[in-house]
């Protein structure tokens, strides 16, 4: 429930009246306390989700509404009429859970931290990650989350281009760009420093570690999970929903990566390093994309939208520069890292078809396959060749000479490039049945 409290001049006052009274809105008119002449405060309750239908209504009939407004939450109220509000908006036929474009504008900013704020907590949550993926704990990874502070700037971002707020617009990619480039470069000393303080032995493969090996391959899933976290968190603020636990998951989506980054650098691993920032990339991107979309969806738009778009083309789009900017870089950014992530998506296939091609055959009938992992393709341009991962189940001590030469045959001529392929065996028993015993 919200109350709103609107400054109203004397001009106004009587069509504002009016448009209460004909939505049997119980409202008090306090005319004693004015900011200046010829003003009266106004104030009624309404259900949270029939504020924008209401504040629309009183727009359109001379209602200044930008010299001063204030909608705060309320707990409760008791007024003659509020009950039919409430089943009009909360229940009835003109149920929407939507929000003000002023309360989640409102909200988005709240979210917003002091620079020294975020910035200690986006290093302390990527040491913190960092730490995890090393130590291959997905509840350490899962700690770093929950104190990541993304969700704010990210969802100020996503408002600011659908209100083409340019203040957040600034702040919201501001605090992303740095905040998670320092998130790599903590994670960066934090890896050196465990390497050569000898806590963690430099010649570890990183690489191989299960919490980093899933986040070095960027993949359509990895995308799928950004772009519904960037989604909900714009669904939740629209709808007044909490986005405290959404914000875990915005958090899942990029500390991480920006984690795995830094360890890879920090082991000199260029194909760890690129294959995490792509996903990086594609998941901060994807998630600011699908929280505008959200939010376009529910027909959040700039003040004055429809009066802007009835003018000429050229000067609307000079009106709202700092949006169509901020989403051509998106959508630019996203193109050309989607691409790479297709990419990795359409040899990841290859590779898994020409795996499955080669254990069909008669002599590999025992064995049994449990995981394939490539590495990220990028790797090849910096002078590395992409190495492929094959966890097999194989009966105890089997010898299998030549498999990984064999395997290795089959993906270079299914994908046309050149890789190291790697098999590691696990020894399994079974016990026979009873009836074969006999």
């Amino acid at each position: 429930m919200r109350l709103i409290k609107l400054l109203v001049s004397e001009d106004s006052l009587e069509s504002t009246l009016d448009v209460l009274e004909s939505e049997n809105i119980d409202h008090v008119v306090t005319k004693e306390a004015r900011e200046r002449e010829n003003r009266a405060l106004v104030e009624f309750p309404l259900p949270t989700q029939a504020v924008e239908y209401v504040m629309n209504e009183l727009r359109e009939s001379g209602l200044d509404d930008r010299e001063y407004t204030v909608i705060a939450s309320a707990e409760t109220a008791k007024t003659r009429n509020y009950s039919e509000l409430e089943d009009r908006f909360v229940a009835g036929v003109e149920e929407d859970d939507s929000v003000a474009p002023e309360e989640i504008r409102a909200k988005a900013l709240d979210m917003h931290r002091t620079a020294f704020t975020y910035y200690a907590m986006t290093i302390f949550s990527a040491i913190v990650a960092a730490a995890g993926l090393l130590l291959d704990s997905p509840a350490v990874v899962v700690g770093a989350m929950v104190i990541a502070p993304q969700v704010g700037s990210a969802l100020i971002a996503s408002v600011g281009m659908a209100l083409d707020d340019r203040r957040m617009i600034w702040l919201g990619f501001r605090d992303q760009f740095v905040g998670l480039g320092l998130a790599i470069v903590g994670a960066f000393v934090f890896g050196i420093s465990l390497k050569h303080g000898q806590i963690v032995t430099s010649v570890l493969d990183v690489s191989t570690v299960g919490q980093i090996s899933k986040r070095i391959s960027p993949g359509l899933l990895s995308m799928s999970v950004a772009f519904c976290a960037g989604a909900a968190g714009a669904f939740g603020l629209a709808t007044a929903l909490p986005v405290s636990l959404v914000g875990v998951m915005i958090a899942a989506a990029l500390i991480p990566a920006a984690a795995a980054v830094g360890i890879g650098f920090a082991w000199g691993l260029p194909s760890v390093a690129l294959g995490a920032l792509v996903l990086l990339i594609v998941n901060a991107v994807a998630v600011n994309l699908a929280g505008f979309l959200v939010l376009w969806y529910f027909d959040y738009r700039p003040i004055d939208w429809e009066d802007d778009t009835a003018d000429d083309m050229i000067s609307t789009l000079r009106r709202y520069t700092p949006t169509i900017v901020g989403l051509v870089v998106l959508v630019a950014t996203f193109s050309v890292a989607g691409g790479l992530v297709a990419a990795e998506i359409s040899f990841t296939n290859d590779v898994n078809t020409a795996v499955e091609d080669v254990l069909e055959e008669d002599q590999y009938n025992e064995l049994e396959l449990n995981q394939v992992q490539a590495e990220v393709q990028l790797s090849r341009h910096v002078g590395e060749t992409p190495q492929v991962s094959i966890v097999l189940s194989r009966p105890a001590d089997a010898p299998y000479p030549g498999l990984a030469d064999r395997l290795k045959q089959r993906i270079v001529a299914e994908t046309e490039r050149q890789v190291e392929v790697q098999v590691e065996f696990a020894d399994v028993q079974r016990t026979e049945p009873p009836e074969q015993r006999e």
